[in-house]
């Protein structure tokens, strides 16, 4: 193909791009979204792999065992195991990423000039943090014990990142100064390979959405800057809107926790609390119920709020929830689902999760939007959410949620936390909401107690 003909073809490929990205926008035109971008790459793939000068005996087995993986993970990765898909995924865009800028720097016969130098010395930078900052977020939404799930900090932690991120722009410098110094780079993505262990560890289980996000934004700066070595024009377009989307949704979830993204990434938030006492805050007051009476209080109710969160991803309660959903629904009674920007494992996490369940999107409200109506809801049910329902968040300043816009169902006239124990959540602190006079708590797993609540609200 000609320079113009594949400039024209890379062109088409991003405004599929662009119009695939507006479609994800909404669930109606998700699909519709999702087949534009997928036809965009497939576009920017063909016309990529007709320029020539390939070998396509290993793009071709490449095609094949990444197809293999690929359906395998499609047809065995559990909904609630997304986040760690997610983090992966952006873990192998920055390996990509490092492994193409580490090969065209290798194979480059003839200096490659300022632009190209600095671009391969960002994917190799960016790439690395991405890569090892992944697969420790990945250890810790997986439960993995060799990661902790709580922020690892020592002293002098601060100085020690500073240092390697410092060490990795002087390596990166030497590798722009003299390209033939090939040896330097791999010196590099060593060294930003720690820093992005580092920076990960240091973060709580807590912050996991955000930090999701944020390594999605990485791992499309660091394509992008894979773009200018490659002097790809599509790639560069593609790393920029994923590095720009990721950027905001990173915005969104910081400011739905009311904290900058320094204090995310160096505060430490999620570490285990010991300045409350749970005796203090619960000392008796805690009133059990069961579902049974749940569903006599439920049989009485006009309108009911569920509140889902991690626990109900956990106990898979999502097809459990759609069966009340469906039976209230049947009887007259208006259901929402209140959802957190922060609720779960990543952005959108709930979502997806009631989709899947055949959820009506419309019923899904968003935190500020049903916070103003929350008292005139009859029945708030709480399904394994808990830092997002706190309102030490709104009355206690000296908290580590303090602050954080929380969904108000402690303003509802009765409120169901369906919860395993009184255990604390990410921020390691208890919750009065469990020992309010309008709460009951209903102990034991999500899902159990959900079938048994639509038994006894068929048989009632």
């Amino acid at each position: 193909m000609s320079p113009e003909m594949v400039n024209i073809a890379y062109l088409i490929a991003s405004v599929l791009f662009i119009f695939g990205l507006k479609g994800l926008t909404h669930p109606r035109t998700a699909v519709r979204g999702n087949f534009l971008g997928a036809l965009g790459m497939l576009l920017a793939v063909v016309v990529t792999l007709i320029q020539g000068n390939l070998s396509f005996t290993l793009i071709f087995a490449g095609i094949l065992v990444g197809s293999a993986i690929g359906v395998l993970l499609a047809t065995k990765i559990e909904m609630t195991a997304m986040p760690q898909l997610v983090a992966v995924f952006n873990g192998f865009g920055g390996a990509a990423s490092v492994l193409v800028a580490g090969a065209e720097l290798s194979n480059t016969f003839s200096e490659p000039g300022l632009q190209t130098a600095v671009a391969i010395v960002l994917s190799g930078l960016i790439g690395a943090v991405t890569f090892w900052g992944s697969m420790v977020a990945f250890g810790k939404l997986q439960g993995i014990k060799m990661v902790p799930d709580q922020p690892v900090r020592y002293p002098g932690e601060q100085i020690v990142k500073v240092l390697l991120l410092l060490g990795s722009l002087a390596l990166g410098a030497v590798v722009i100064g003299d390209y033939t110094a090939v040896s330097s780079y791999w010196w590099l993505v060593l060294a930003a390979s720690v820093l992005g262990v580092l920076l990960v560890i240091a973060i709580g289980g807590a912050d996991m959405p955000v930090v999701v996000a944020l390594l999605n934004s990485y791992s499309g700066l660091a394509a992008a800057a894979t773009g200018f070595v490659l002097s790809n024009s599509v790639l560069i377009v593609a790393g920029s809107l994923v590095g720009a989307s990721g950027l905001i949704l990173t915005n969104i979830m910081c400011k739905a926790m009311n904290r900058s993204l320094a204090n995310v990434l160096f505060g430490g938030f999620g570490a285990v609390q010991t300045t409350s006492s749970a005796d203090d805050v619960y000392g008796g007051k805690v009133k059990s119920t069961s579902p049974d009476e749940l569903a006599m209080l439920l049989d009485g109710a006009s309108r009911v709020v569920i509140v889902p969160g991690y626990g109900m991803a956990v106990a898979q309660a999502q097809h459990a929830v759609r069966d009340l959903y469906n039976i209230l629904e049947a009887n007259g009674i208006t259901v929402e689902f209140a959802i957190h920007p922060v609720a779960g494992r990543m952005p959108g996490h709930m979502n997806v999760l009631l989709a899947e369940a055949d959820i009506p999107y419309d019923k899904l409200i968003e935190m500020d939007a049903i916070n103003p109506t929350m008292q005139q809801v009859d029945i708030a049910i709480v399904l394994g959410a808990n830092d997002v329902v706190n309102p030490l968040a709104r009355t206690d300043p000296e908290s580590p949620i303090a602050g954080m816009p929380i969904i108000d169902v402690d303003k509802a006239r009765t409120v169901i936390v369906i919860k395993r124990s009184l255990s604390p959540g990410f921020a390691g602190i208890p919750n009065p909401l469990f020992a309010a006079e309008n709460a009951l708590m209903l102990f034991g797993d999500g899902k159990k107690m959900m079938q048994e609540s639509v038994t006894a609200l068929k048989e009632g």
